[in-house]
């Protein structure tokens, strides 16, 4: 069994821009993300970040980046994008200290399961108000409004659908644009 490392001995670590995660002590180093997946991390980040920057709404960031949900108990993930707020962007320091207002997540074949049961289990336990799942099989994005509490009522948006969304309500994008 892997020995398992405090948050404070993890960030210790020398610095790398290969996707990793802290759970519950265990260092997840999985394989490096491929094309099509990265492509639409690029998509998703364009699009989002150039209506937070329109409108003054905080900030947006890419991974690799940190997000340390529970430092007592070791977990520390690293979605594949977030947004913070302006009003709360005093947890954003030398890493992400708490749970940012937004998350995305692009699905893959090997995380698919994963991010949407256990990382969203933890989004939504932690604090984070919204879950975007961008899925590239289905060119779906699902909206899961983690505050409501109630993970099982996600909104899924495709083709020339509109995105609606609580923590972005003037957002102007259609779901096909996720995908182009």
């Amino acid at each position: 069994m892997a020995s398992r490392l405090t948050t404070v001995e993890y960030f210790e670590r020398e610095e790398t821009l290969r996707p990793m995660e802290l759970v519950h002590g265990i260092v997840r180093e999985p394989p490096a993300p491929r094309y099509g997946h990265q492509s639409l991390v690029t998509r998703a980040i364009v699009l989002l970040d150039q209506h937070v920057r329109a409108h003054q709404l905080g900030l947006v960031c890419v991974s690799p980046i940190d997000v340390v949900l529970d430092r007592d108990r070791a977990l520390v993930v690293q979605p594949d994008l977030i947004f913070v707020s302006r009003q709360r962007t005093d947890i954003v320091r030398d890493r992400v200290w708490g749970a940012p207002d937004l998350v995305v997540e692009v699905l893959s074949r090997r995380t698919a399961v994963r991010d949407r049961t256990e990382k969203l289990g933890w989004y939504t336990q932690y604090g984070v108000r919204e879950c975007w799942f961008v899925d590239p099989a289905s060119r779906t994005v699902t909206i899961v409004d983690c505050e409501a509490g109630d993970t099982t009522f996600p909104r899924a948006f495709h083709g020339p659908a509109a995105v609606e969304s609580r923590v972005f309500p003037l957002l102007s994008r259609h779901a096909e644009e996720f995908f182009e």
